[in-house]
This record gives C-alpha cells, sequence and structure tokens, in this order.
C-alpha cells in the first residue's frame, strides 16, 4: 500500500468529509456489488445468497479502510493481506484472475461515483478533488496487485501439490501397488483412468521434453536410480508413440491394464539390460523370453550342447552354428547354405556330424530343447 499511503498523505481529508463518507457506506458497497453482478459474468450467480452477504461485508470493510487511510488513520496493511486471501480464495472457487481485476474495475467506477458524490458536498475543496480520485485508483490497483499476488501464489501451490501426487502415483504404478492404494492414488492425483499404459524408458534428462509432446495424462518420472526416466503414456497408438520417440534414446515396453503398468515397466527395464540397441521390446520377444531365467537358460544349454564341449572350440562354434541354421529352416540345405555362405555340400557334411553327436536329433522333444538351447547367440 505504499503508493496509496503516499497519496492519502497528500490529501488528509477532514472529519466532516470522512463523517459524510462513513454514513454513505453500505449504500456505496451494495451498489459496488450489484454493479459486479451486472457487469461481470463470472459473479452473476457467486454474490447471491450467503455469499453475496459475505461480499458485500468484505467490500464495506474494504471501503471503510481506505477512508482510514484517506483520513491518515491507516497503513493499508490489513486490506492488502484481505485482498491476498481474497485472490486465493478465486482460485479455490474455479474463477480466474481476470474476472476479479474485472471485479476490481467496476468497484473503483462505482466507489469513486459514490464517494465523489459524498465528498463534495461535504465540503471538499475542488482542488483536492483531483487527489482524491488519484487516492481511489491508487488504493484498488494495490488491493488488485494483491489479489493477484494471492492467486498466483495458490495456483503455484497447486500445481506442485498436483504435481507431487502424480509423481507419487506413478511410483505407485511402478511398484505394483495393489488396486486398493492405486485407487486412492488416483483420486488424490484427480487423474483419470486410461485402459492402458505402456512404459518408456530413457535418460532423464530426455523425460521431460518427450512428455511435452505426449498425452497430457502421461505420467512422468525423472529422478529414479542411474539417471533414468520412465513416462507410462495412457491408450498409446505404439506406431505414432515410436515415431514420436525416434530422436530419444528410449525403450518401449508393451501396453498393459493400467494397474499393471508395472509388468510394462519391468520388461522394458529388463530389455535395456540385455542390450542399449533395444528400442521396441515386442520386435525382441524370443530374446526376452530366453533370458527370463538366466540360469535356467545357462543350464538348458549346457545339457542340450553338452556333445558339442568334446569338439575345439572352433569346432563346436561352427557346428552350433549350422545348427541353429537347421532349425530356423527346418532342415531345407540350400537355406541353410545360403545363410551360412558355404556349399550345400559343407551343410550336408557338418549335419552328418551332428547326426553322429545327437543320435536322437529328430526327436521333437530335442529338437525343442535344441532351438531354445541355440535360440540366442551367446558369445
Amino acid at each position: 500500500m505504499s503508493h496509496a499511503i503516499r497519496r492519502a498523505g497528500e490529501l488528509a481529508l477532514d472529519e466532516t468529509t470522512v463523517t459524510a463518507l462513513r454514513a454513505a457506506l453500505k449504500t456505496t458497497a451494495d451498489e459496488v456489488v450489484q454493479a459486479i453482478i451486472d457487469e461481470v459474468p463470472s459473479y452473476a450467480n457467486a454474490l447471491s445468497g450467503h455469499m453475496g452477504a459475505t461480499i458485500r461485508r468484505a467490500v464495506r470493510t474494504a471501503l471503510g479502510h481506505y477512508l482510514d487511510l484517506a483520513s491518515g488513520n491507516a497503513t493499508g496493511g490489513d486490506a492488502g493481506d484481505a485482498a491476498y486471501e481474497l485472490g486465493r480464495g478465486e482460485v479455490r472457487d474455479g474463477r480466474s484472475m481476470d474476472a476479479l481485476l474485472s471485479a476490481y474495475r467496476v468497484g473503483a467506477r462505482v466507489a469513486w461515483r459514490c464517494l465523489a458524490a459524498g465528498a463534495v458536498p461535504a465540503g471538499l475543496p475542488a482542488a483536492e478533488v483531483a487527489k482524491f480520485a488519484e487516492l481511489t485508483f491508487a488504493y484498488i490497483d494495490e488491493l488488485s496487485a494483491a489479489s493477484a499476488a494471492g492467486h498466483a501464489d495458490e495456483l503455484a501451490a497447486r500445481g506442485r501439490a498436483h504435481e507431487r501426487h502424480l509423481e507419487h502415483l506413478a511410483r505407485d504404478l511402478l511398484a505394483g501397488a495393489s488396486p486398493d492404494v492405486l485407487l486412492a492414488s488416483v483420486q488424490r492425483a484427480a487423474w483419470q483412468p486410461p485402459v492402458s499404459l505402456t512404459a518408456v524408458l530413457l535418460p532423464a534428462v530426455q523425460a521431460r521434453p518427450a512428455y511435452r509432446a505426449l498425452d497430457p495424462n502421461t505420467l512422468v518420472l525423472d529422478d529414479l536410480p542411474d539417471a533414468t526416466g520412465v513416462l507410462l503414456v495412457p491408450d498409446a497408438d505404439r506406431s505414432h508413440l515410436l515415431r514420436q520417440l525416434t530422436d530419444r534414446t528410449a525403450v518401449v515396453g508393451p501396453a498393459r491394464p493400467w494397474t499393471r503398468a508395472s509388468a510394462s515397466y519391468a520388461r522394458a527395464v529388463r530389455a535395456r539390460s540385455l542390450s542399449s540397441d533395444i528400442r521396441d521390446t515386442e520386435d525382441h520377444l524370443p530374446e526376452l523370453v530366453l533370458s527370463a531365467d538366466a540360469d535356467a537358460f545357462a543350464d538348458l544349454r549346457a545339457r542340450a550342447l553338452a556333445p558339442l564341449r568334446t569338439l575345439p572350440v572352433a569346432t563346436a562354434r561352427r557346428l552350433e552354428e549350422t545348427l541353429r541354421a537347421w532349425l530356423l529352416h527346418q532342415g531345407r540345405r540350400e537355406e541353410v547354405a545360403a545363410a551360412l555362405f558355404v556349399h550345400p555340400q559343407t551343410v550336408r557334411y557338418r549335419m552328418s556330424q551332428l547326426r553322429e553327436l545327437f543320435p536322437d536329433l529328430a526327436s521333437p522333444h530335442r529338437v525343442l530343447e535344441l532351438t531354445l538351447a541355440v535360440g540366442l547367440r551367446v558369445s
């Protein structure tokens, strides 16, 4: 209120004028409120009933404080605090600052008209009328500024609280929390659950920039261990999502029902542990299946490929490559030869060696074991 206080020091209304203006306070407050109802649509219903009575008292209080200021008997602090809280309250009631500023403009015009109509007959010298007008509008400007600060602070506080609730929900989803816990987190975050969520892993520094291009209902965390970020994308069009992430170092998990987002996240994490080249986990399902239990896979290879361990390393490697190609191409010798870049006769020779090492090579169970055993290239 420093500017208004400075103006008040230049004016200091006499007691006769102040008394006359105080007598008209109730009428002035009623006219201000009615003008706001008539001219600012956002307040058409808000100022009726109990709320209207509360606002009228607040307007009378502000006008009374203004007259204290004009007579040199106030500092302005209380009115500024009240205006600040009014701005915060507008956020809680769902109104924008534009509506409140419009109300202030209307209120200032009507209040000045009413106050001037009372001050001049009370004997305010014509030379002082201009100063009185300047004080009126300086007072309203500073109330407006205080309300704007309260409005902005409340929005910022609510935004931070909402963001914290969304982050808490994302952590609950990644942790595989129970449905009851998830529903409670959803309600706190005011988040609309989708049908599915798709987890995307990427460097933490890329998480927020990538998020801005995605569905606004996407959940984001950028403070996981190892500088990792994660996005939980709702009801994603997979091909479109992959195109959006073309320039990102991202691993995209499968779409899963939103309550099972942890499964999408777990697969993306496992895919990243297999290779830094994996982007779409759906393109690497065999590798993911065969690596699900690394110890079991190692045991299977050791048992199924035991006959090769009796051979020199280079020979064993060539025969394993031939066996893999033979299984993949279902024994079609020409295709096996083309895949290995060797002559078909070489394939015949190597397969004769393999049949000696694996007498039951035609057994379906043996074929299954060997297919799984050579399904991944192990260095």
